[in-house]
């Protein structure tokens, strides 16, 4: 009996699929088992290390295709701007929302990795601060589709996507930006005020990125219209305002420390 020969198939979007045939003809009569580093199959890591960098491909591609047909772009137009199908996306995200949440990781590590270079570079805590106020700015202005693809339907904002092997919950992309920037946004405050209270500083940070966010959208919906602030000018008037809360709150703190007959309320 000739055995017959092995071969590949490949999936639609190009992933190769390893199919193995196998023939009493051709399977030794003693064999040893393998050791576990041999049972590994190679084609099965490429394949792994394919799908990442095909995920990583789609949702870049994804993103741009929002940025030009607008926040409320379609699976099929995106499919579409993309050369592929419906049903592929559907295999690497599983969902419109699990796209959603991939664009938002993406979008999230990008303005997080700015804000990081705005405090590390910025002479004093005060110019920290406006440096990551305008780098947020700068973001949600440069495609605000991008932004409310991924924060402006509330019930697709505040959804929950299960990553894969049934690990535990993760938030949506606007949960999950909004809490790894607060320490971001917590560092010139802290070394400003000079507070040993994290709880504190905790709280204004989150406070903080609360209203920066409200601010920027509230900016972003009246962009073009006569009278609206521009980037640097709203930057600027949004650190003031943050910045003048906390730190004249502490100043006066101290003088009525160091000045027990001052009895002004703060």
């Amino acid at each position: 009996m000739t055995p017959g020969r092995g071969t590949d198939a490949t999936e639609d979007d190009g992933a190769p699929v390893a199919r193995r045939r196998t023939s009493a003809a051709t399977t030794p009569r003693t064999t040893s088992l393998p050791s576990p580093a041999e049972s590994v199959d190679g084609r099965s890591t490429r394949w792994d290390t394919h799908r990442e960098a095909r995920r990583r491909e789609l949702t870049h591609a994804a993103r741009r295709a929002v940025h030009r047909r607008g926040p409320d772009v379609s699976m099929d137009d995106i499919a579409a701007d993309l050369g592929t199908s419906k049903s592929i996306l559907y295999r690497y995200f599983t969902d419109k929302v699990g796209l959603q949440n991939a664009v938002g990781e993406a979008v999230v590590a990008a303005i997080t990795a700015n804000l990081r270079a705005a405090v590390e570079n910025a002479p004093t805590p005060r110019a920290a601060l406006h440096g990551m106020i305008d780098a947020y700015l700068a973001m949600i202005e440069h495609s605000p589709s991008v932004y409310y693809f991924v924060t402006r339907n509330t019930a697709i904002a505040n959804a929950v996507a299960l990553p894969a092997q049934g690990d535990a919950a993760r938030s949506a992309p606007l949960s999950s930006f909004l809490g790894s920037i607060t320490t971001v946004v917590a560092q010139p405050f802290a070394q400003a005020v000079g507070s040993d209270d994290h709880l504190d500083v905790e709280a204004w940070a989150a406070g903080a990125v609360g209203f920066i966010s409200g601010t920027g959208e509230w900016w972003l919906a009246r962009l073009g219209e006569p009278g609206t602030p521009g980037r640097e000018h709203i930057a600027t008037r949004i650190t003031a305002w943050l910045w003048a809360g906390p730190i004249g709150l502490l100043a006066r703190e101290r003088q009525t420390t160091t000045d027990p007959q001052d009895t002004t309320q703060g």
